[in-house]
Parts: C-alpha cells; sequence; structure tokens
C-alpha cells in the first residue's frame, strides 16, 4: 500500500523527530528539533492534513499531530486566527519547540523579576518580542520558559509545536497590575 503524500511527509517528520530526541539532554534535543522543523518546514511543502488547519472559535486550536509511544515527546499543530493568542504561560517544566508553518507568530518572551512563579504571585518583565515567520523556529527550555504567542498577521497562522512529553496542563499568569501576575492552573485538551 501506497501512503499518500502528506501521510509519508508526516511519517518523514516523525522519523526525524524520533532520531532528534535521542540526544544526551534537553539543550541538544531542542538544538536537533529545531533544526528538523525548520529543514521540514522551510521545504514549503504542504503535509498537515487539511482538517487541522482549521481555525476554533473563541480561541486557537490546538490538534494532536503524533504522540511518540515511548512518552519522550509529542507533536501539536496550532492554528491562531486574527487576534488570538495566548495569556502569559509557563510549560510546567517542559521543554518546547515551535516553527511557523503559516503566517506571522509574535511570541513575547518574559524573565522572572521578583516572586517566586511556583507560588501564587510574581513579578515579571519583559524580555523580548520577536515576529516569526514560515520556517522561523524557536526553543523554550526551563527554567526560561515564560512567554506569549499570538497570531502576528492579519491571515490566520499555524504553528508546529513538539514538547518534551504530553503538555495537559500549564499556568497561566494573570496581570494584577504593573507588573505583577496572578498564577492559576490551566488544564490543557485538543480541539476536535
Amino acid at each position: 500500500m501506497t501512503l499518500a503524500p502528506q501521510a509519508s511527509k508526516v511519517n518523514e517528520l516523525v522519523r526525524r523527530l524520533d532520531e532528534a530526541v535521542t540526544a544526551p539532554d534537553d539543550a541538544a534535543r531542542c538544538r536537533n528539533v529545531k533544526a528538523v522543523l525548520i529543514d521540514v518546514v522551510g521545504r514549503g511543502e504542504e503535509f498537515v492534513p487539511a482538517e487541522m488547519l482549521k481555525t476554533a472559535t473563541g480561541q486557537y486550536a490546538r490538534r494532536l499531530l503524533h504522540r511518540d509511544p515511548n512518552g519522550r515527546y509529542t507533536a501539536l499543530v496550532m492554528v491562531w486566527d486574527r487576534g488570538q493568542g495566548t495569556a502569559l504561560h509557563d510549560h510546567s517544566g517542559m521543554w518546547c519547540c515551535e516553527c511557523v508553518y503559516r503566517g506571522m507568530i509574535r511570541v513575547t518572551s518574559y524573565s522572572v523579576a521578583g516572586g517566586d512563579p511556583e507560588k501564587d504571585l510574581v513579578t515579571f518583565h519583559r524580555e523580548k518580542v520577536v515576529e516569526a515567520g514560515v520556517g522561523s523556529a524557536g526553543a523554550l527550555i526551563p527554567p526560561f520558559e515564560y512567554h506569549t504567542l499570538e497570531n502576528g498577521g492579519d491571515d490566520p497562522a499555524v504553528t508546529i509545536h513538539v514538547y518534551g512529553g504530553e503538555m495537559t496542563s500549564c499556568h497561566i499568569f494573570e496581570p494584577m497590575g504593573g507588573d505583577q501576575y496572578q498564577r492559576r492552573y490551566k488544564e490543557l485538551s485538543y480541539t476536535t
């Protein structure tokens, strides 16, 4: 049986990610995964199934592309309609690589300026804002994991995220005025 070109490309991505995550530490895994994403997405070939590219009403779409059977990583497709984005959040101590598949994404990174992010109240300092286009990729390795993501353009944007496990929850940080934020636990789910 011959695989459809789309499925074949997803299988190639999975095979290459399987190899990339065998590195001995998070920094090396992130370098490897980021290189794979830049190479595969940078070719400009469409490989994400069409049903995963649809926007969702009210919030960005979060869809599972692949779950490693050994629990080493998951690959997700996220779709961001115009004006959609995340709250300031962490990755619950999990590394992540992100790559823009379509459109433009704005990533704002933050550092802890006071308090303890494991407690209720924390002060953050905005570090930098990056506008990322197709084929651009970044990585987050805890404790440098605090950021926001948002659609940076007028058209829907699509990103591929590879996490060092399955991220089923995180903490979001709600503004309390000034640079102060209140930490809140958030369950994460996949968009149907």
